[in-house]
Protein backbone atom coordinates (compact mmCIF):
# COMPACT_ATOMS: atom_id res chain seq x y z
CA UNK A 1 0.00 0.00 0.00
CA UNK A 2 1.43 3.38 -1.02
CA UNK A 3 1.15 6.50 1.19
CA UNK A 4 -1.75 8.77 0.19
CA UNK A 5 0.13 12.01 -0.47
CA UNK A 6 -3.04 13.81 -1.63
CA UNK A 7 -4.66 13.11 1.73
CA UNK A 8 -1.48 14.18 3.52
CA UNK A 9 -1.53 17.48 1.64
CA UNK A 10 -5.13 18.09 2.65
CA UNK A 11 -4.27 17.39 6.28
CA UNK A 12 -1.40 19.89 6.21
CA UNK A 13 -3.57 22.55 4.58
CA UNK A 14 -6.13 22.22 7.35
CA UNK A 15 -3.56 22.09 10.10
CA UNK A 16 -3.21 25.54 11.68
CA UNK A 17 -5.34 25.67 14.85
CA UNK A 18 -7.83 23.10 13.64
CA UNK A 19 -7.71 20.25 11.16
CA UNK A 20 -8.85 16.74 10.45
CA UNK A 21 -8.67 14.47 13.49
CA UNK A 22 -6.43 11.44 13.08
CA UNK A 23 -6.90 8.82 15.76
CA UNK A 24 -5.86 5.24 16.30
CA UNK A 25 -2.78 3.26 17.22
CA UNK A 26 -0.41 2.69 14.31
CA UNK A 27 0.10 -1.01 13.74
CA UNK A 28 1.79 -3.45 11.42
CA UNK A 29 3.35 -2.70 8.06
CA UNK A 30 1.40 0.57 7.75
CA UNK A 31 3.58 2.00 10.53
CA UNK A 32 6.73 1.51 8.50
CA UNK A 33 5.22 3.06 5.38
CA UNK A 34 4.56 6.20 7.42
CA UNK A 35 8.28 6.62 7.92
CA UNK A 36 8.22 9.29 5.20
CA UNK A 37 4.83 10.88 6.02
CA UNK A 38 5.00 12.26 9.56
CA UNK A 39 1.47 12.04 10.92
CA UNK A 40 -0.32 14.80 12.77
CA UNK A 41 -3.15 14.77 15.27
CA UNK A 42 -5.46 17.63 16.17
CA UNK A 43 -6.08 18.05 19.91
CA UNK A 44 -8.94 20.35 20.86
CA UNK A 45 -7.80 23.95 21.34
CA UNK A 46 -4.32 23.30 19.95
CA UNK A 47 -2.73 23.41 16.51
CA UNK A 48 -2.09 20.11 14.80
CA UNK A 49 0.76 18.24 16.48
CA UNK A 50 3.25 16.08 14.63
CA UNK A 51 3.62 12.65 16.21
CA UNK A 52 7.36 12.26 15.69
CA UNK A 53 10.61 14.07 16.14
CA UNK A 54 12.08 14.49 12.65
CA UNK A 55 15.69 13.81 11.68
CA UNK A 56 17.60 16.33 9.54
CA UNK A 57 16.33 14.53 6.41
CA UNK A 58 12.72 14.98 7.69
CA UNK A 59 12.18 11.26 8.23
CA UNK A 60 10.94 10.26 11.70
CA UNK A 61 14.03 10.18 13.90
CA UNK A 62 15.52 6.97 15.23
CA UNK A 63 17.17 7.03 18.65
CA UNK A 64 20.90 7.05 17.75
CA UNK A 65 20.04 4.21 15.36
CA UNK A 66 19.86 1.92 18.39
CA UNK A 67 18.37 -1.53 17.98
CA UNK A 68 15.96 -2.06 20.87
CA UNK A 69 14.57 -5.55 21.37
CA UNK A 70 15.53 -6.31 17.78
CA UNK A 71 13.83 -3.25 16.26
CA UNK A 72 14.69 0.30 15.25
CA UNK A 73 13.66 2.79 17.92
CA UNK A 74 11.53 5.69 16.66
CA UNK A 75 11.38 8.89 18.75
CA UNK A 76 7.88 10.14 19.63
CA UNK A 77 6.80 13.61 20.66
CA UNK A 78 5.81 13.22 24.32
CA UNK A 79 5.34 16.75 25.75
CA UNK A 80 3.36 19.82 24.71
CA UNK A 81 4.09 23.18 26.36
CA UNK A 82 1.73 26.14 25.96
CA UNK A 83 2.60 29.66 27.11
CA UNK A 84 -0.61 31.68 27.51
CA UNK A 85 1.10 34.66 29.19
CA UNK A 86 3.81 35.52 26.64
CA UNK A 87 3.05 38.40 24.30
CA UNK A 88 5.52 37.48 21.55
CA UNK A 89 7.42 34.51 20.17
CA UNK A 90 10.65 35.99 21.54
CA UNK A 91 9.07 36.40 24.94
CA UNK A 92 7.80 32.82 24.91
CA UNK A 93 11.26 31.61 23.93
CA UNK A 94 12.98 33.48 26.77
CA UNK A 95 10.38 32.37 29.30
CA UNK A 96 10.77 28.70 28.38
CA UNK A 97 14.57 28.89 28.45
CA UNK A 98 14.37 30.31 31.97
CA UNK A 99 11.82 27.70 33.02
CA UNK A 100 13.97 24.84 31.76
CA UNK A 101 16.94 26.12 33.76
CA UNK A 102 14.81 26.52 36.89
CA UNK A 103 13.57 22.96 36.43
CA UNK A 104 17.14 21.66 36.35
CA UNK A 105 17.14 20.98 32.59
CA UNK A 106 19.49 23.62 31.11
CA UNK A 107 21.03 23.34 27.67
CA UNK A 108 23.99 20.99 27.83
CA UNK A 109 26.68 20.15 25.29
CA UNK A 110 27.27 16.66 23.92
CA UNK A 111 24.01 15.77 22.19
CA UNK A 112 23.08 15.42 18.53
CA UNK A 113 21.36 18.40 16.92
CA UNK A 114 19.43 19.44 13.81
CA UNK A 115 16.05 17.85 14.58
CA UNK A 116 12.59 19.28 13.88
CA UNK A 117 8.88 18.68 14.49
CA UNK A 118 5.58 19.69 12.92
CA UNK A 119 3.31 22.11 14.80
CA UNK A 120 0.29 23.50 12.99
CA UNK A 121 1.66 22.18 9.71
CA UNK A 122 4.85 24.22 10.19
CA UNK A 123 8.27 22.55 10.30
CA UNK A 124 9.82 23.87 13.51
CA UNK A 125 13.55 23.47 13.96
CA UNK A 126 15.18 22.49 17.20
CA UNK A 127 14.75 25.10 19.93
CA UNK A 128 17.96 26.34 21.62
CA UNK A 129 21.36 27.70 20.76
CA UNK A 130 22.09 25.26 17.93
CA UNK A 131 25.48 24.12 19.22
CA UNK A 132 25.13 20.35 19.66
CA UNK A 133 23.06 20.84 22.77
CA UNK A 134 19.91 19.39 24.26
CA UNK A 135 18.04 20.11 27.47
CA UNK A 136 19.23 17.66 30.12
CA UNK A 137 19.27 17.16 33.87
CA UNK A 138 22.85 15.79 33.92
CA UNK A 139 25.96 16.03 31.72
CA UNK A 140 26.08 13.58 28.81
CA UNK A 141 28.89 11.67 30.51
CA UNK A 142 26.37 10.53 33.15
CA UNK A 143 23.01 8.78 33.08
CA UNK A 144 20.52 11.52 32.19
CA UNK A 145 17.08 12.59 31.06
CA UNK A 146 17.43 14.74 27.96
CA UNK A 147 15.47 15.97 24.98
CA UNK A 148 14.76 18.51 22.29
CA UNK A 149 12.08 21.20 22.14
CA UNK A 150 10.45 22.65 19.01
CA UNK A 151 8.54 25.88 18.36
CA UNK A 152 6.98 28.19 19.22
CA UNK A 153 3.95 28.45 16.97
CA UNK A 154 1.25 31.03 17.76
CA UNK A 155 -2.28 29.72 18.16
CA UNK A 156 -5.38 31.26 19.77
CA UNK A 157 -3.37 33.92 21.60
CA UNK A 158 -0.84 31.45 23.01
CA UNK A 159 2.54 30.03 21.97
CA UNK A 160 2.89 26.28 21.54
CA UNK A 161 6.01 24.13 21.81
CA UNK A 162 6.41 20.37 21.54
CA UNK A 163 9.21 18.18 22.85
CA UNK A 164 10.71 14.70 22.65
CA UNK A 165 12.49 13.51 25.81
CA UNK A 166 14.17 10.23 26.70
CA UNK A 167 16.31 8.71 29.42
CA UNK A 168 19.71 7.26 28.57
CA UNK A 169 22.44 5.54 30.51
CA UNK A 170 26.14 5.08 29.96
CA UNK A 171 27.17 1.55 29.02
CA UNK A 172 28.61 0.21 32.32
CA UNK A 173 31.30 -1.75 30.47
CA UNK A 174 32.72 0.78 28.01
CA UNK A 175 31.64 3.99 29.84
CA UNK A 176 31.34 5.50 26.37
CA UNK A 177 28.22 4.30 24.55
CA UNK A 178 24.80 5.70 25.39
CA UNK A 179 21.97 3.19 25.82
CA UNK A 180 18.24 3.85 25.68
CA UNK A 181 16.31 3.42 28.93
CA UNK A 182 12.87 5.04 28.65
CA UNK A 183 10.74 7.70 27.00
CA UNK A 184 8.15 7.79 29.78
CA UNK A 185 10.64 8.26 32.62
CA UNK A 186 12.19 11.33 31.00
CA UNK A 187 8.81 12.81 30.04
CA UNK A 188 7.48 12.40 33.57
CA UNK A 189 10.65 13.74 35.19
CA UNK A 190 10.60 16.96 33.18
CA UNK A 191 6.86 17.48 33.63
CA UNK A 192 7.18 17.05 37.39
CA UNK A 193 10.10 19.45 37.70
CA UNK A 194 8.43 22.12 35.55
CA UNK A 195 5.22 21.79 37.55
CA UNK A 196 7.05 22.10 40.87
CA UNK A 197 9.51 24.86 40.05
CA UNK A 198 8.07 27.04 37.26
CA UNK A 199 4.89 28.65 35.97
CA UNK A 200 4.39 25.73 33.57
CA UNK A 201 1.83 23.54 35.32
CA UNK A 202 0.46 20.17 34.31
CA UNK A 203 -2.86 20.77 32.54
CA UNK A 204 -3.70 17.32 31.22
CA UNK A 205 -2.76 14.49 28.93
CA UNK A 206 -3.00 14.60 25.13
CA UNK A 207 -3.35 11.33 23.20
CA UNK A 208 -1.02 11.50 20.21
CA UNK A 209 -1.58 7.89 19.16
CA UNK A 210 2.12 7.51 18.43
CA UNK A 211 2.70 4.08 19.90
CA UNK A 212 3.97 1.53 17.39
CA UNK A 213 2.52 -1.95 17.93
CA UNK A 214 3.45 -5.05 15.96
CA UNK A 215 5.52 -3.14 13.39
CA UNK A 216 8.04 -5.65 11.99
CA UNK A 217 11.09 -3.38 12.24
CA UNK A 218 10.06 -0.40 14.40
CA UNK A 219 9.24 0.22 18.06
CA UNK A 220 8.55 3.15 20.36
CA UNK A 221 9.88 1.33 23.42
CA UNK A 222 7.91 2.04 26.59
CA UNK A 223 6.11 5.09 25.15
CA UNK A 224 2.37 4.98 25.89
CA UNK A 225 1.16 7.28 23.11
CA UNK A 226 0.44 10.16 25.50
CA UNK A 227 1.94 13.66 25.61
CA UNK A 228 1.84 15.52 28.91
CA UNK A 229 0.40 19.02 28.47
CA UNK A 230 1.90 21.85 30.52
CA UNK A 231 0.55 25.40 30.44
CA UNK A 232 1.90 28.71 31.74
CA UNK A 233 -0.88 31.13 32.64
CA UNK A 234 1.30 33.82 34.22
Amino acid sequence: MKPNFQLLGMMLALAACGCMRNQGVVVGAEAEERLSSADEVCPAGLPSIGKWMLAPDDAPARWLNEIYHGKNLREPINLILVDRAATSAAGATNRLLQAMSKAGFPQRFGHSHGYAALIGGVRCGQFGDGKSTAFADEPFELNNNHGRIFGPVACNGAYVFTAAFSRERIDPLTRLKHEFVSFNQARDALAQRLDWKTSFKRAGFVPLYNTLLDAPALTTGDHDGIAILLEAQE
